[in-house]
């Protein structure tokens, strides 16, 4: 026996490999080593000594049990960029590429039709990336908390670096390269200016270092006001040459000691955040000084579109309000990031009017893989439904057909980079994301920043097949659950178009109500639903804020009108009669209750349908889903009795009978003040 304090100090120092060891920490990468036998008949041909293609070997010797495969590198192949071209049968496979990571991402797929029990017979493909950067975009602060993270703390240990590497650090630089992610930014937006410091830099140089085999380039969130702040310039005004100077100073120390540093994510004039703005100065003058300073080194700005400031205006509307007079004054290596929707990462928005509508400057999309507004780590919900209904929302900003993914990847307005982010769900927990199912939100967005053409469905069962099961019996259920996830969310959270009825401040739970005193009003929940005794939702059309006509027809005429706007966005453009008549023939009050009911419906049967697949996946991973689904039933009929029993003292009409009852009072839920330390 040990004595207390040493038993106590075994299992401290035992707990990581404990921890490491949990299923759930191999992601979608769970390759079994072939037997020596099977690789012994086969052989893996390279004659490239790249440190990347190496590993694209290596990765094959390991894990492929299928005929030898030789790689091959073809400089002259230049149009397959970063992709790869596979030919092959039975006998033997051939694995080309222009650059070496081509042959890494095709070693991956190649394990992925290996993973998923393919037909590999007579293969011949060849993948091309849709997007030239493909990014992840971390919220990580430097004291290691993340900003609507909730999945633990952040991956990066600042206080180890840059002496001490983490082993997740190639874990996660290996997980993103397997789904062809090649970017990440280390900091979140809401930048501290200490990451520019020198000490910084060198701690960024050690995490680069890992992660370039894996073909993945470093980059940072810049405060604007860092010259001021770390070096006690008068002020950060981008058109004074003093400032200027110190950002080339600055950008020359990085670049020598991180000669593929990717470039700046800027957050300015939002929120709080300083900015060009704070001078008298515009976004694009802001843009501009980063870029010139970047330029003779190829990198990049990739400046927020995402502006929240105090105003009177509808806040829709700001974003385009203040970008479209900019469009034609950015430099070439400046790329505008617009979230998928005109407010925040909603359970549903409309795709925001901001896309096509800057036919002179690069546009790229940031979505959210955390799910800030879906219930945390908490809820399954899976979002490929939610990347493709934006990235195939037409746009008509060059006629129809116009898509998001069009005007995104280049083949509409020819730029000369493209890129695709996300704010990822990524932490220190075993497995990863907080949440199993999470998991394939980050791999999703992989695939879809590779390929917008896949399917939710296709990607759906890579991922089931890849992390937890072959078996038809198990794949079939699973998937039906996956694909239904986010509209049964938006049921039980927000249906028929309401948007930002959350709690203030964390965004957890509902709170229609929003009762916070001396707030703006744009934080305020009733700003959204504007809920009263004629009806609910905000009037967006020409007659109320007229955020409508910032669309391209026939979506201004489409939306601006009650009948032919779509049911799923009404309250989102209209305020509605309670007693409207919807297409159901129901009315507008009982067609919200309909919705709030079939949502808690829903997330009780994904219960059962987990509970039936217990002999398909290990104890852990099973146990952790159904404990989640429990809270996630809980949760559905929280938003459900809240929101129903909110909007009904202004509807004063009946809950219909076929709804299930509230079993909560209003009063009671109004006193609901979440601890959130409990949810992150």
């Amino acid at each position: 026996m040990f004595p207390r304090k040493k038993h106590l100090l075994f299992l401290i120092v035992l707990l990581p490999f404990l921890a490491h060891a949990q299923e759930g920490s191999q992601l979608w990468l769970r390759y079994k080593p072939v037997e020596k036998h099977i690789a012994s008949q086969r052989r893996i041909g390279l004659r490239d000594q790249h440190k990347t293609a190496q590993l694209a070997r290596k990765e094959l010797e390991r894990y492929w049990s299928g005929p030898t495969i030789e790689m091959h590198i073809d400089k002259g192949a230049k149009r397959l960029k970063e992709g790869y071209q596979i030919k092959g049968s039975a006998s033997g496979i051939h694995l080309n590429a222009a650059e070496p990571i081509g042959l890494l991402y095709g070693a991956y797929h190649l394990l992925r039709l290996q993973e998923t029990k393919a037909d590999m017979r007579n293969l011949f493909l060849e993948e091309i990336p849709d997007y030239d950067i493909r990014i992840l975009n971390h919220w990580d602060n430097l004291d290691r908390t993340v900003e609507r993270g909730y999945a633990g703390y952040s991956l990066w240990l600042w206080d180890e670096l840059p002496g001490k590497l983490s082993p997740r650090y190639e874990q996660y630089a290996r997980a993103n390269a397997s789904i062809g992610i090649n970017a990440t930014v280390l900091n979140n937006v809401n930048a501290s200016p200490e990451i520019l410091t020198s000490e910084y830099i060198v701690k960024v140089k050690a995490i680069a270092a890992v992660f370039r085999k894996y073909g993945i380039k470093v980059y940072l969130s810049a405060n604007f006001s860092a010259p001021k702040v770390l070096d006690g310039l008068a002020d950060s005004d981008p058109l004074r040459k003093p400032v200027q100077q110190w950002w080339e100073t600055k950008v020359k120390e990085i670049y020598q000691q991180i000669p593929d540093f990717g470039g700046f994510l800027v957050k300015a004039n939002s929120e709080g955040q300083p900015g060009p703005q704070d001078y008298g100065r515009t976004h694009a003058d802001g843009a501009n000084m980063l870029a010139d300073a970047l330029k003779p080194y190829g990198g990049l700005v990739m400046w927020r579109a995402f502006v929240y400031n105090p105003t009177a205006e509808d806040r829709a509307k700001q974003a385009y309000q203040e970008f479209v007079p900019l469009d034609g004054e950015f430099r070439d290596n400046v790329i505008i990031q617009i979230k998928n929707g005109p407010i925040d990462f909603q359970p549903r928005e409309p795709v925001t009017p901001l896309f096509g509508a800057m036919t002179h400057t690069p546009q790229m999309i940031e979505f959210q893989i955390t799910q800030e507004y879906l219930g945390f780590s908490n809820h399954l919900v899976y979002l490929a439904p939610l990347f493709k209904e934006t990235l195939d929302s037409d746009t008509y900003a060059n006629g129809p057909g116009t898509t998001v993914a069009r005007v995104t990847d280049g083949s509409t307005f020819k730029n000369k980079k493209t890129a695709i982010s996300a704010v990822a769900n990524i932490g220190e927990d075993a497995n990863w994301t907080g949440h199993d199912f999470a998991q394939a939100n980050w791999y999703a967005f992989g695939r879809l920043a590779w390929n917008h053409q896949l399917s939710s469905e296709q990607i759906a069962e890579e991922w089931i097949r890849q992390t937890f099961s072959n078996d038809a019996q198990f794949v079939l259920p699973v998937r039906q659950m996956m694909m239904r996830s986010r509209e049964v969310a938006v049921d039980y959270m927000m249906p028929l178009g309401l948007h930002h009825i959350f709690a203030y401040g964390h965004h957890y739970g509902p709170e229609p109500w929003g009762e916070m005193e001396g707030g703006r009003p744009d934080w305020m929940p009733w700003y959204y639903h504007n809920a009263d005794t004629v009806g609910v939702g905000f009037d967006r059309t020409t007659a109320g804020s007229g955020a409508v006509s910032q669309y391209k027809e026939p979506l201004r005429s489409t939306f601006n009108k009650l009948e032919s706007c779509p049911e799923n966005l009404l309250l989102w453009f209209h305020h509605v009669p309670w007693t409207h008549r919807m297409k159901s023939g129901r009315t507008l009050w009982d067609e919200l209750c309909m919705h709030y009911d079939r949502g808690v419906h829903e997330v009780r049967a994904f219960q059962k349908v987990w509970d039936t697949l217990q002999p398909y996946v290990d104890k852990q991973r099973f146990e952790q889903v159904q404990s989640k689904l429990k809270i996630q039933a809980k949760d559905a009929v929280w938003w459900k009795d809240a929101c129903l029993l909110y909007f009904q003292t202004f509807s004063k009409m009946p809950i219909p009978y076929q709804v299930e009852r509230p079993i909560h009072e209003l009063q009671e839920l109004k006193k609901i003040k979440l601890d959130m330390k409990h949810h992150n």
